[in-house]
């Protein structure tokens, strides 16, 4: 769940209401709750996940004399303590943990966008999906990734919708291959290179050969064999060294290689290789960076080297489902 998504806010904020101590207020909950879910397909998914929870939450309450205290409760063990004045973000909090113990359904609904739902290949978390394409180009989803094709006469194009993705281009003099994100296009003069997208940024990656980036921001120019870029609103950044065999091996052995990132970027990603969520803080976090070689197809173990590479680091497992990161601090 990401902070400032207003659905996963109001799920959270819906969870409160509908499993408050008063009989009367339930009742108006649910009758306006069944509104929410009609308005908008997003609101129904998420749903999905948190009745399941209702029903939970609804046996506890019975065992305990009509009263869902001792649920919260047992949840409010694992969450930081508020201060008064911030009692209704608390009980948001408390909601939205609430809301991820339900398991599968609300990961679906909060990590799969209607966008990835809708996209033309996919690879779900904690998988990688190869495909060839028409042309012979032949592509490599990661974790949570999906793409969208447009391959016409004159061009061929693939939109990241989301994730990270290993291009293999074929050549084709009379249509150029474009690889196309919010942040810019990238044109391949050659043959192979990766593409992620991270928060508000693109980052490019070159294995062999060069591509020409344009940034929508404005600015362009041209990325060789060993170079990597991040293009963002203020446009194209300097070009920084990377080692395209270790990129290579990186993809082969699904590892995640990283060099001095903010470790919430790093979690970011663990995130989209991982059934299930880490939540985190990124404000509480920003200072702390990796330098590691870290293992995506085991995010369990990934989590045990960071922690033993920053003593500083807590990690609380409330469910298989969900993980808690903050700092000692």
């Amino acid at each position: 769940m990401r902070a400032g998504d207003p659905i996963a806010e109001q799920a959270a904020e819906w969870i409160v209401r509908l499993t408050g101590d008063d009989e009367a207020e339930r009742a108006s909950a649910h009758a306006a709750f069944s509104a929410w879910k009609l308005a908008d397909p997003r609101h129904a998914a998420a749903a999905e996940g948190m009745e399941g929870l209702l029903g939970q939450l609804g046996a506890v309450r019975a065992h305990a004399g009509g009263s869902a205290r001792p649920a919260r409760a047992a949840l409010g063990a694992v969450l930081p303590p508020a201060r008064p004045k911030r009692a209704r973000r608390a009980a948001a909090a408390i909601g939205a943990a609430l809301a991820l113990l339900a398991g599968p359904a609300w990961l679906t609904a909060t990590t799969y966008r209607p966008a990835w739902l809708l996209a033309d290949v996919r690879a779900g978390a904690g998988q990688w999906h190869s495909r060839t394409l028409d042309d012979g180009s032949r592509i490599t989803l990661g974790g949570a990734s999906a793409v969208n094709l447009r391959f016409d006469a004159g061009r061929r194009t693939l939109e990241l919708v989301q994730g990270e993705i290993l291009v293999d281009v074929a050549k084709d003099a009379a249509r150029p291959f474009v690889v196309e994100t919010a942040q810019g296009s990238m044109r391949a003069l050659g043959t192979r290179f990766t593409v992620a997208r991270q928060d508000a940024s693109t980052v490019l990656t070159m294995l062999e050969s060069r591509v020409a980036v344009q940034a929508a921001a404005g600015g362009e120019t041209t990325v060789a064999a060993g170079q990597r870029v991040r293009i963002d609103a203020a446009g194209i950044g300097a070009p920084a060294p990377i080692d395209p065999a270790s990129i290579d091996d990186a993809w082969r052995l699904h590892q995640l290689v990283v060099s001095d990132r903010p470790l919430a970027e790093v979690l970011a990603q663990l995130n989209r290789h991982r059934r299930g969520r880490i939540q985190y803080d990124p404000a509480q976090l920003a200072g702390i960076r990796v330098s590691a070689v870290l293992p995506l197809d085991d995010s369990d173990r990934a989590l045990r080297l960071l922690r033993e590479s920053f003593p500083q680091l807590r990690m609380r497992s409330v469910t298989p489902w969900l993980v808690l990161v903050d700092t000692n601090k």
